[in-house]
């Protein structure tokens, strides 16, 4: 028995569906596993595509327009949720009709009301005409089910959009009531961030380095402080500096 991989099959005119997870994040300090997560445990055939990036509109991404080349009709892409598509409305329907048209199926783990396979269930289920004169109300009622299915997607895409807006929005309401009451936000300029880590490691430093009046080596007190070589003589210029004070 031979198996043919997906070239061998292209090559013979024969197609396979394929499956792609699209994951976004807007900085490189968020994490993206979740996304990876969830799609995989619905379609662990999914082959993940990862992208960073912070704007609402589609230009510019550049693994979702290498993703837009890739894809064949039949093949399928899967969302976290419809804000990994597109944060705005109004290019996100569009993007959605135009995929499709061109038969790719769109699957929203979070919105699964909106998935191209619903799309396509009120565009091919609806009430069949009887060759009759209520066939001119039948025809109304399946235009009206073919909108609201359209509503209903354009909706998500909306609140989608506005959910983003309010966080932006409560973000910076909450710094300013911040600022208004005399909180500091973030670090203040000039002063060093202290953690239990640091603490441990100077600590350390001060007893054992030779430069202290200790035993070890820097080498050998890097080892012992499990730090970084830089991080190291950054802590010992302090403490020098400290003791000259």
């Amino acid at each position: 028995m031979s198996f043919w991989g997906a070239s061998e099959l292209h090559q013979k005119g024969i197609t396979m569906n394929r499956y792609f997870g699209y994951c976004r994040i807007s900085t490189p300090k968020q994490s993206i596993d979740r996304q990876v997560r969830n799609i995989l445990a619905a379609y662990p055939q999914a082959e993940i595509i990862k992208e960073v990036y912070t704007g609402r509109k589609f230009q510019g991404r550049k693994e979702f327009d290498r993703l837009m080349r890739k894809i064949t009709p039949g093949d399928t892409i899967i969302f976290d949720s419809v804000s990994r598509m597109s944060r705005d409305a109004e290019e996100g329907f569009i993007m959605y009709e135009e995929l499709y048209h061109k038969g790719i199926n769109l699957i929203f783990l979070k919105e699964p009301h909106i998935s191209t396979e619903t799309y396509k269930k009120a565009l091919q289920g609806g009430i069949p005409t009887t060759g009759t004169d209520i066939d001119c109300i039948l025809e109304g009622i399946n235009k009206y089910l073919l909108l609201l299915a359209k509503e209903q997607i354009k909706l998500a895409f909306e609140q989608s959009e506005k959910e983003v807006h309010d966080l932006r929005q409560r973000t910076r309401e909450g710094l300013q009531t911040a600022k208004l009451a005399g909180k500091q936000i973030g670090q203040i300029q000039g002063q060093k961030l202290v953690t239990k880590k640091s603490i441990a490691a100077k600590e350390i430093i001060q007893k054992h380095n030779k430069a202290f009046g200790g035993s070890l080596n820097d080498a050998e007190t890097i080892r012992q402080t499990g730090i970084s070589k830089k991080t190291f003589y950054k802590y010992k210029k302090e403490l020098l500096s400290s003791q000259s004070l």
